[in-house]
């Protein structure tokens, strides 16, 4: 699946994934008008997403779902949250379910099948949410891992684990340093690459992938050259105040081995003063347009 995403990435010359957190406030006024139930809300999510994923399935090689997003929804916003991974599928993007799931044992071979696998009723097998990737919380250890590599194995898909987040506070636990002198987020990166070691494809990169954060680059540039095989997931640009000059340390030599989440900064981008005056899809559009040519100077310069 890795090998997927960067010929994608290399097609559209875009390491761009857009994050489709689509709060129900984040909707023009039109489409917030007379809505008063979640089943409304949920409903009206859908069509935004359908909208903004039309306007840039062209241009961009992915999208990331946020699931936390629609749970806040019911029952409605896991119906919205399978109706855009659908839809996004449906129009040849790389859809990764936003998830961060993690738990041992049965309950990990659960969540596993819910996002990767197959989850077998009487006499049939059905994909409850069908993704490409998945992030997972790998700080439970490897027996929270196996799980997932287990279906990521079996039908050809990828995972991205928890190594070096972009939050403010995640120092408080990962630059922790343990007493070989090494940083908890060093050692978690190991295990990241142990685990990705039989799915490495023919750029280089495994199917075990890493979430970096663009707000962290001193780590990230350490985490880069400590794991030559893992591909990145790299949250934390735009409006979590990472830039383009911060990220260029999680690329490798050929600008090959990231891809960079951009939410609220695309699917609000209707709403700046740059893109003032058009509708939300074109403005996503552009503001996607803008995110790559941004990228790949920082990247490629």
């Amino acid at each position: 699946m890795i090998d997927i995403l960067i010929r994608e990435i290399e097609k559209k010359q875009n390491p761009t994934v857009v994050g489709l957190d689509t709060n129900f406030d984040y909707l023009p006024d039109a489409m917030r008008a007379g809505v008063q139930d979640l089943k409304g809300a949920a409903d009206a999510i859908v069509l935004f997403n359908q909208k903004l994923v039309d306007a840039v399935a062209d241009v961009v090689p992915a999208v990331k779902v946020q699931i936390a997003y629609y749970e806040m929804y019911g029952v409605e916003g896991l119906r919205a949250f399978a109706e855009t991974c659908r839809y996004a599928k449906g129009k040849g993007l790389i859809v990764m379910a936003d998830a961060k799931r993690n738990d041992i044992g049965a309950t990990a071979e659960c969540y596993a099948k819910a996002y990767l696998g197959e989850t077998a009723v009487g006499e049939r097998v059905f994909a409850a949410f069908d993704s490409d990737f998945l992030t997972v919380n790998g700080y439970l250890g490897s027996d929270g891992i196996k799980p997932f590599l287990g279906w990521m194995q079996r039908r050809s898909k990828g995972i991205f684990v928890l190594v070096k987040t972009s939050n403010p506070s995640s120092g408080e636990l990962q630059d922790l340093k343990l007493e070989n002198g090494k940083t908890v987020y060093e050692y978690m990166g190991a295990l990241v690459e142990e685990w990705g070691e039989g799915s490495i494809g023919k750029y280089g990169y495994s199917d075990v992938g890493a979430v970096v954060g663009a707000t962290h680059p001193v780590q990230a540039e350490i985490l880069r050259r400590e794991m030559p095989h893992t591909f990145f997931l790299i949250p934390g640009y735009g409006a979590q105040g990472g830039t383009a000059a911060d990220l260029k340390v999680c690329f490798d030599k050929n600008g090959r081995g990231g891809i960079v989440n951009s939410s609220r900064g695309i699917l609000c981008a209707y709403r700046q003063e740059k893109y003032a005056g058009m509708p939300f899809d074109v403005a996503a559009r552009q503001a996607c347009v803008d995110m790559k040519d941004d990228l790949n100077r920082a990247i490629n310069g």
